[in-house]
């Protein structure tokens, strides 16, 4: 099973040919694709690990929607003082999924 770990927006992920992911919002329209450069590791049989990315790697992806997350709740609490303070968050995410790895 082929499969690569690339970095995108501070986090890394391990994918392969046909999955779907969601990543932070990239800002890309949906239906076009957008590739992915920062490849950490590429297995095929054997391993190859970059230093700290692999040269000339890369990996295809094409969008398949834009969105919001499940809302997060931030809660802020201070004993005895009778502060408090409730907040919500819902992170803007693109949904790709991975064409093919170059290697």
């Amino acid at each position: 099973m082929k499969y690569a770990v690339i970095a995108e927006c501070g986090k890394q992920y391990k994918v392969s040919e046909g999955d779907v992911i969601k990543v932070e919002k990239l800002g890309v329209a949906v239906g076009e694709t957008v590739t992915f450069n920062n490849v950490l590791l590429i297995s095929d049989g054997e391993t190859v690990v970059g230093n700290p990315t692999v040269a000339g790697a890369s990996v295809t992806a094409s969008v398949v929607e834009e969105g919001k997350d499940k809302k997060v709740i931030v809660y802020k609490y201070k004993r005895k003082t009778g502060y408090h303070k409730k907040n919500g968050h819902r992170q803007m995410f693109t949904k790709v999924k991975i064409e093919k790895i170059n290697a």
